[in-house]
């Protein structure tokens, strides 16, 4: 009777866990769909724009620091920006470091 039952379960008898070889690579592509869709696509965006941002940056502009400074820009060189916070108070920032502009008042 063990023996019976011992073969029965035997792997490759009956018809369940039998698929389509292409199912993993149809779900792996699907998966990787969502994923650029959802986070890979929407961060190079934002990137763009932020380098879009840098570059355009001039004399004059209000901006906002990572760290929450604010200020209006002074100088500008290729990778230091002068930006002025309060009168005669004048901080060097790194470009990188401009998250963005303000929206005037």
């Amino acid at each position: 009777m063990l023996g019976e039952i011992a073969y029965a379960m035997a792997p490759g008898q009956g018809q369940g866990g039998q698929q389509s070889p292409y199912t993993f690579f149809i779900f792996m592509g699907l998966l990787f769909a969502v994923f650029y869709f959802i986070l890979i696509r929407p961060q190079q965006k934002r990137q763009k724009e932020h380098r879009q941002l840098l570059a355009n940056l001039k004399k004059g502009d209000k901006i906002v620091t990572t760290g929450g400074i604010q200020g209006t820009v002074v100088s500008l060189s290729d990778t230091v920006v002068t930006v002025e916070i309060a009168d005669k108070v004048k901080v060097k920032v790194g470009r990188n470091f401009i998250t963005g502009l303000m929206k005037s008042e």
